[in-house]
């Protein structure tokens, strides 16, 4: 079941497990059967940020880390999965966004918290036109060479700032960008599709994909003006009800009568499906979402239903 991710050394389950909900919405007991449940059912990769959850009042960022380190101290699995974070939207130490001297106390501050030895994908989190693409990647290729990083990823970047700075990497014997993390889902595919996903497609770079499910819209929860007030995600579903939002969900519904499956397993199984993508990332607060998560590792739509899925959202 596991893929090889781009043209990287790590083999990674369908699914990534993302972490922005520990020590935010999850707490530690939530956090460490959502982590417990996850590895059970399969899954290999967890993916977190140096910043989760700052936009917290009261927190300053790293709660997140802090919790899976706890967990992998208390679990014992460290080596049964892969730890993805990164580094680039929480200023400190160095100082922000991209600039070398920030990436190497960064990432100092994220083992810490993980309370490893290694981050296994590392992400620039977001690109910094501020800082020379040469300088970022030397700033990274220092913690390559030294065993603390082992696979670097670029979240946020456009088309051509992937290309450039991995063509830099490549003239210069640095590593690169070996995984690309963008926004996309069915109602939200402008971002990727296109010169991206061919640049991806072509490079072999693995793309893991956040907000897989629209902030649970493509869970079926919000179809009407009166679903708005569920929750505080609410307020964003207007603008994909009024969009193409209403034909993906009866596109969703369609196929789920003929599957069997749930509007989330089908929503990520369509994204499975997607050229360059080797797992999109998913978030879950209870073993209850999380088992409704897994299924979607192995659920294989015909070519009709994802045409019928495609011309939904397109």
């Amino acid at each position: 079941m596991k893929q090889r991710l781009g043209s990287s050394d790590l083999q990674i389950a369908p699914l990534v497990l993302g972490g922005n909900v520990f020590g935010w919405t999850a707490d530690r007991e939530a956090s460490f059967a959502v982590l417990d449940a996850f590895v059970a059912g399969g899954g290999t990769m967890i993916d977190t940020a140096d910043v989760y959850s700052a936009w917290v009042p009261g927190h300053k960022g790293g709660e997140s880390e802090s919790m899976i380190g706890e967990w992998l101290k208390a679990s014992g699995k460290r080596d049964d999965v892969l730890i993805a974070t990164k580094v680039g939207m929480l200023p400190g130490e160095g100082g922000e966004k991209l600039a070398p001297d920030r990436i190497e106390a960064a990432c100092e501050a994220s083992l810490k918290r993980l309370g490893t030895d290694r981050i296994d994908l590392y992400f620039a989190h977001q690109d910094d036109e501020d800082t020379p693409q040469e300088a970022a990647l030397e700033a990274f290729a220092k913690l390559v060479d030294a065993g603390k990083v082992r696979v670097l990823g670029a979240s946020n970047f456009h088309a051509a700032r992937l290309k450039s700075a991995n063509e830099k990497a490549r003239a210069a014997g640095l590593p690169r960008y070996d995984a690309l993390q963008p926004e996309y889902n069915l109602v939200s595919r402008h971002k990727f599709e296109g010169e991206l996903q061919d640049y991806c497609v072509e490079w072999n770079v693995g793309v893991v994909p956040y907000y897989g499910l629209a902030s649970g819209f493509l869970t079926g929860k919000y179809r009407s003006r009166d679903d708005l007030s569920k929750s505080v995600r609410g307020g964003r579903m207007g603008d994909l009800l009024e969009g193409k939002g209403a034909a993906v969900l009866k596109a969703l519904d369609s196929v789920a009568e003929e599957t069997g499956a749930t509007l989330a397993q089908i929503s990520l199984a369509w994204l499975i499906a997607q050229a360059g993508v080797t797992a999109p990332i998913a978030s879950a607060t209870s073993v209850k979402q999380i088992e409704e998560l897994l299924p979607a590792m192995t659920l294989d739509l015909s070519q009709d239903q994802l045409e019928r899925l495609n011309e939904a959202g397109a």
